[in-house]
């Protein structure tokens, strides 16, 4: 939603402070409406700063969990949340300290993409929202230059090129290929559904159930499914002589996949009585589980691998400005 959009985090996900107490679903606890969580070398973060940016992550946390299982899971997410708020005070007084600048002309292009993408090129529409949410187009260049600058600098310090060593690759993908470079077992399925008949819940005297076992055992003697499907199928697939298509386990609900993948190629399944009607399935191919070369997937693994290398070298650099700094929780 737009107004969603002007309120990102100015630093890595941020969820919340743990040091408020949190009222959770059959537990009774104050909330504090403000006051000062942490000082960084001076500078104060607040409980309203964290609480401007928590709202999405506790409505579903809220909704997932109850008791004080939800407090605990809200905590570890607010403390998780004062921590990236720190880094994020330690990175931009970082570049205040080195008399860094952030040319207007970035801001202003900033905006003019929010405008663009978020909101259709329509500015009034972009003010309207901006005023709902009460904020002035300053306090919005703020946000956007600090996050300017936390990204840049977080670039910064990371090597322009970082190289992943043939070794390395090769090591990852003996550990994960199976894990991450297999394509699922697929076949090619067909059906043949036939609604119940009104027999008052008898299905062993439905005339329609004495129809799919005459079709099956068509089938077994030799008839053609697809051409059955088509005279005699009660579902929209019909059209094409009953065919779903490739499909692997995921694609199915669990107990027709848990058929279908059973069956042999060219081999019809057993009469299975689901939701008002009768199915047959029908295996017309089927392709094996395979694990992706390490040719194709190298370009990936080493994307994953120089990803890693930044999260590293980016966490190095901050452990280097919390040791240099004066950090206080409360």
């Amino acid at each position: 939603m737009k107004s969603v959009l002007l309120l990102r985090s100015l630093a890595a996900p941020v969820a919340a402070l743990a040091l408020l107490a949190v009222p959770g679903r059959g537990v009774a606890a104050p909330e504090v409406l403000d006051g000062i969580a942490a000082v960084v070398n001076g500078d104060v973060i607040t409980f309203s700063q964290v609480r401007e940016l928590v709202g999405t992550r506790e409505r579903a946390l809220k909704a997932q969990f109850t008791g004080q299982e939800l407090v605990n899971k809200i905590k570890e997410a607010r403390m998780g949340a004062l921590k990236d708020l720190i880094d994020r005070a330690l990175v931009l007084q970082e570049f205040k300290k080195k008399e860094f600048n952030v040319p207007p002309r970035v801001i202003d292009e900033r905006i003019a993409q929010i405008i663009r993408e978020d909101f259709g090129g329509d500015r009034q529409a972009f003010v309207r929202t901006l005023n709902a949410q009460g904020y002035t187009m300053t306090k919005l260049r703020e946000i956007e230059r600090d996050k300017f600058i936390v990204q840049a600098m977080r670039f910064s310090n990371i090597k322009a090129e970082l190289l992943v060593s043939p070794q390395r690759v090769n090591e990852f993908y003996s550990t994960t290929a199976r894990k991450d470079f297999a394509s699922e077992e697929q076949i090619r399925l067909r059906l043949i559904a036939i609604r119940k008949g009104d027999t008052g819940g008898l299905s062993l005297d439905d005339p329609q159930r004495a129809m799919i076992n005459e079709i099956r055992s068509k089938v077994m003697r030799g008839a053609r499914f697809d051409q059955l499907a088509s005279m005699y199928s009660d579902d929209p697939t019909r059209a094409n002589g009953g065919e779903i298509g490739w499909v692997d386990r995921k694609s199915l609900r669990p107990e027709l996949a848990q058929i279908a993948f059973s069956l042999k190629t060219k081999q019809v399944s057993d009469v299975k009585e689901m939701e008002g009607a009768y199915f047959l399935l029908y295996v017309e191919e089927r392709k094996q589980a395979q694990v992706k070369g390490l040719k194709e997937v190298r370009p990936d693994i080493e994307r994953r691998l120089q990803g890693e290398d930044r999260q590293r070298m980016t966490e190095q650099w901050l452990e280097g400005l919390r040791k240099k700094a004066y950090i206080r929780m409360f």
